[in-house]
């Protein structure tokens, strides 16, 4: 059973007339909300802290590089975006941008920033920051690697004053209330001369604007982020989070069992089970918003076509590949792999966001079907050979490096059983865990590669990483595709969806989209699991899931959970630490609430374009 920390108390609507924005769902406080704010720990009190279990490595602790789980979410704790997603519904709310506004054809956009966000250095945080993050983006590539897509699209940014930002746009484009982009301090990134080579890891405490600060980080060892007390939103109530490495999953089960760490995620089914129930620990499963799929290694190759890697050429026969697909069986996998906590699907976009996903018909799915499979391989030419595994026209037999990540039991599982099925249809899946895949990628040496994403409530980023301009441009270069996949007619969609603002023709696009992925067989979605978490109630007295109630914790899309986190013993100072302060302190207990009729849905871009936001003003 989860708990989530809720509040009620009566909201102010902003008194400025017609304005219109995200903000209405901070504004309307008629309905529920989160609180955080209660003063730090003094200097003579024990720092209270949560430690979560990780074992992914960080890539980078820069925003202009990274894109792994750890480090995006990290950078959600560090840095305010301009926008932010509701922790219950996912819709857009305000964040560095209390309110916008747009132009009547869509092209330009105004945000109006806050005045009381200040970086954690004292310095305030400006329309200049935000310009500057932005158009570093468009003019370095270097600075694009992870968020390029989002500002591919913009003609200028410029701020017209010290607390407003204008972008113009060469064409409308839907994500303009999500641009999930952390806004990094100018003063101190203006320095900086390679923007590929800095992993801003070099000087601690690093200077960001979020409500945590980054202090302490060792790799592959811990990292350490303490409460920020002069966040605009409040500051958290616990003075620390603190990363723990621990590579083994077991071993991450038995230290929350013995209170070294107070969270852990990405259980099994069996360590699910067997920590339910167990004194001083809660355990949380909710609808997975990450896909699990594999990619089939298609020829790796540069933008220019040069080929690299040493993929069996074998795979770049649609035919192989479907019959490939023909010997997965989803069902089974989510049901002895992921003991039936997970959703088998093939779309793209997780089910989570009913919008945006998109399913097979009986008509089109490449559906369990081993018979099928060897029917193809047959007409194909594609004999057995005299130990049974098939050998194509070059002579060459169809059997395949299966790259797995090492740390997840139920990718190893699931690719086991794979490796039984295909070989029914007379191809050999050599499975061989690994610890790390970026050397693969880099590098085209792999064949078949389990992967998964994280998909965040607009799908805009998820769906650029496999454009052709997702390729690398030279050997080691960066690129986005796991899959070094490149389609012109899904870089078409891409650009239609981009552009569209009705939510449901957008839609449409999106699934269209999603179809020619699943019918080229590269990128190969088995379906989504559910998210597994646990932590210790001892520590832990509540904090807020995303979608509130009956979703995750980890890997939200904002900073929810950790920020509205109460300590044990902490549960009556919270509730007092939500009234409203006059003077707009680091100490404000700020609600956030939504009402159901007030909401404004991130797609519905088009209702903003003559309309300005109101939001509900913390300092009131």
């Amino acid at each position: 059973m989860t708990t989530s920390v809720i509040r009620t108390r009566p909201g102010r609507l902003s008194s400025r007339p017609g304005r219109f924005a995200a903000g209405v769902a901070a504004a309307a406080l008629a309905a529920t909300g989160i609180v955080a704010g209660t003063p730090m720990a003094s200097a003579d009190d024990e720092p209270t802290s949560i430690t979560i279990a990780v074992a992914q490595e960080v890539d980078s602790l820069s925003p202009f590089q990274a894109v792994r789980l750890i480090t995006t979410n990290m950078h959600r704790w560090m840095y305010d975006f301009l926008t932010n997603y509701d922790p219950e519904t996912g819709e857009t709310i305000p964040a560095l941008a209390e309110e916008w506004e747009t132009s009547e054809d869509g092209l330009t956009w105004t945000y109006h920033l806050r005045e009381d966000a200040t970086w954690t250095d004292g310095e305030p945080v400006t329309a200049e920051d935000v310009a500057w993050t932005f158009n570093t983006m468009m003019t370095d590539p270097a600075a694009a690697e992870a968020n390029g897509n989002f500002v591919e699209n913009f003609a200028s940014v410029t701020a017209t004053d010290e607390h407003t930002v204008e972008i113009v746009l060469n064409e409308p484009q839907v994500t303009m209330l999500a641009l999930d982009v952390p806004i990094l301090p100018e003063h101190i990134w203006s320095e900086i001369s390679d923007f590929g080579e800095f992993n801003n890891d070099q000087e601690f405490p690093i200077v960001g604007s979020g409500p945590f600060i980054l202090t302490d980080y060792q790799p592959n060892v811990s990292i350490t982020l303490e409460a920020n007390p002069d966040y605009w939103r409040g500051a958290p109530q616990f003075d620390q989070l603190i990363l723990r490495y621990i590579d083994d999953p077991d071993a991450q089960v038995e230290a929350l069992r013995t209170g070294e760490v107070d969270f852990v995620f990405n259980l099994t089914p069996a360590q699910f089970d067997s920590l339910d129930g167990q004194e001083n620990i809660t355990v949380s499963n909710a609808q997975g918003k990450r896909f699990q799929a594999i990619t089939l290694n298609p020829g790796a190759r540069l933008q220019d076509g040069t080929p690299f890697g040493d993929g069996h050429p074998a795979l770049q026969d649609p035919v192989v590949r479907e019959a490939l697909v023909h010997t997965i069986d989803r069902d089974a996998i989510y049901e002895v792999a992921y003991g039936g906590y997970g959703e088998a699907n093939g779309g793209y976009i997780p089910s989570r966001y009913d919008t945006y996903h998109w399913e097979p018909s009986e008509d089109e799915a490449t559906a369990f079907d081993i018979d099928e499979a060897n029917r193809l391989l047959d007409e194909a030419g594609y004999a057995p050979g005299g130990d049974g595994i098939r050998v194509g026209p070059d002579g060459r037999p169809l059997s395949f490096r299966f790259n797995v990540h090492g740390d997840n039991p139920q990718y190893i599982q699931a690719a086991e059983m794979m490796a039984e099925w295909a070989r029914e249809a007379g191809m050999e899946l050599l499975v061989e865990p690994v610890s790390e895949v970026g050397s693969l990628l880099d590098e085209g040496t792999y064949e078949i590669l389990t992967t998964g994403w994280n998909v965040n409530p607009d799908p805009n980023y998820v769906l650029s990483i496999n454009l052709c301009s997702g390729l690398p441009t030279e050997l080691g270069g960066p690129y986005l595709s796991d899959a070094y996949y490149c389609n012109d007619e899904y870089d078409q969609l891409y650009a239609q969806q981009l552009s569209e603002l009705d939510v449901d023709a957008r839609a449409e696009i999106v699934h269209e989209m999603q179809r020619v992925l699943y019918e080229d067989n590269i990128f190969v979605v088995w379906g989504y699991a559910d998210q597994l978490e646990a932590y210790r109630s001892d520590v832990i007295a509540e904090m807020t899931p995303q979608p509130d109630p009956g979703g995750n914790f980890y890997g939200q899309d904002g900073y929810w959970s950790w920020w509205s986190a109460v300590p044990v013993g902490e549960e009556d100072s919270a509730a007092e630490g939500s009234g409203s302060d006059d003077d707009g302190g680091s100490n404000t207990g700020l609600i956030i609430g939504i009402a159901a009729a007030a909401l404004v849905i991130i797609a519905l871009v088009v209702l903003a374009l003559r309309r300005r936001g109101a939001t509900a003003d913390d300092r009131e």
